[in-house]
């Protein structure tokens, strides 16, 4: 696999890679989701399954791609060897659960417990499970990898970014509004069984989709580091 990836998401914040999945494992993701049975970490609109937030835990077969040697090799370059899959979640955007998201960093992790340490906070919980703002430190030895199920386009809402600003640490509101006026932002074009890696303080939003059908996606968050002060990831494995 060429390494210029490296490079784009050491400049950028992302990368995408057009080929990571065959059609056989996506058939056999597919029929995993569909025959788990989910308790308490799911989302849905008119009855519709749409989104899974305890994703590795609720379908282990997710687990086993996340870990695959497929997955690893592409984040464990960026990550180091260190690097362990730690969430999960699974998006489904389709015609019934048609959402846009505004610009955003991705700056909340899931843990298993509450644990008050400093600089950890504000917490929420969401599905039943603690999430907690982290500092810089921590968003900056992890890496997201997206895998898709299906193709993303222009059509189906797929991720929009702003090149670059992973560089800037967290950001104000006020930041966050002045950069969306300086840079005209990029669509992630990726095929079916592609995937895009993103780092987590990068720019992202997404549209509704103009032809919803499915856009079907397995979003993995990566670490290389343990947190402090007794706080362990969510899912990772035990």
């Amino acid at each position: 696999m060429k390494t210029s990836y490296i490079e784009d998401i050491e400049q950028d914040g992302f990368a995408v890679v057009q080929e990571l999945l065959d059609s056989q494992t996506i058939d056999n993701v597919l029929e995993a989701l569909a025959k788990a049975k989910i308790a308490g970490g799911e989302s849905q609109r008119a009855g519709k399954l749409f989104g899974i937030r305890n994703l590795l835990n609720a379908v282990p077969f997710t687990r086993e791609l996340a870990n695959s040697s497929a997955c690893k090799s592409i984040v464990e370059p960026i990550l180091g060897s260190t690097a362990r899959v730690v969430r999960g979640i699974y998006f489904d955007k389709h015609q019934d659960a048609n959402w846009k998201v505004t610009w955003h960093q991705d700056v909340t992790i899931a843990v298993r417990e509450r644990f008050e340490v400093e600089g950890y906070g504000p917490w929420s919980i969401k599905a039943g499970i603690n999430h907690v703002q982290v500092p810089t430190s921590i968003l900056e030895n992890m890496l997201t990898l997206r895998v898709h199920l299906d193709r993303a386009d222009e059509s189906n809402g797929a991720l929009r970014v702003l090149p670059g600003t992973h560089k800037h640490g967290r950001l104000e509101t006020s930041q966050i509004d002045y950069l969306k006026q300086q840079q005209k932002p990029v669509t992630c074009l990726v095929a079916k069984g592609g995937a895009m890696l993103m780092r987590p303080l990068l720019l992202h939003s997404s549209t509704t989709a103009l032809n919803p059908g499915h856009r079907r996606v397995l979003h993995f968050e990566y670490s290389s580091i343990d947190l402090p002060g007794g706080l362990k990831w969510f899912e990772e494995a035990q």
